[in-house]
C-alpha cells in the first residue's frame, strides 16, 4: 500500500467525519432521540480517531503495512457506517436491523488493525 493512498483514505475518512458531525449535530439533533444521537456521535468519533490513525501511519511508512491499513479501513466502513445506517433508518421508522450484526465486525476489524500494530512496533524492538 502505498504512502499516498493511506494518507488519501485518512484524509477522506477525516472530512467525512466532520461533515457527519455537522450533519449529526444540527440537522439530525431536530430528529433523533439523544440515545440515537450519542450512538451516531460514537460513529463519528470512531471514524476520526482512525482517519487520524491512517494519516500517521501514511506519514511514517516503517509502521504501515496492507494489513493495518485494510483493518482500519474496513473497520471503519463496517463499524461506523453501519451506526450510521441502523440510525438513520431506525429514526424514519424503517430500521436495517441486518445493520446490526456487521457492526461488531468492523469493530473486530478496527482491534485487529491496533493488535498488528502493537505486533509490529514490539517486532521492530527486537
Amino acid at each position: 500500500m502505498t504512502q499516498s493512498i493511506i494518507i488519501a483514505t485518512g484524509a477522506l475518512f477525516g472530512m467525512l467525519s466532520i461533515i457527519f458531525g455537522a450533519f449529526g449535530a444540527h440537522a439530525l439533533k431536530k430528529i433523533l432521540s439523544t440515545d440515537q444521537l450519542q450512538s451516531f456521535e460514537v460513529g463519528v468519533k470512531y471514524q476520526m480517531y482512525h482517519a487520524i490513525v491512517l494519516l500517521i501511519l501514511g506519514l511514517n511508512n516503517s509502521y504501515s503495512s496492507t494489513a493495518i491499513y485494510w483493518c482500519f479501513t474496513l473497520g471503519i466502513i463496517l463499524f461506523s457506517f453501519s451506526i450510521y445506517g441502523l440510525i438513520l433508518s431506525d429514526a424514519k421508522g424503517k430500521k436495517m436491523s441486518f445493520l446490526g450484526p456487521i457492526t461488531p465486525i468492523g469493530g473486530v476489524l478496527l482491534a485487529s488493525g491496533w493488535l498488528l500494530l502493537l505486533v509490529k512496533a514490539l517486532m521492530s524492538m527486537f
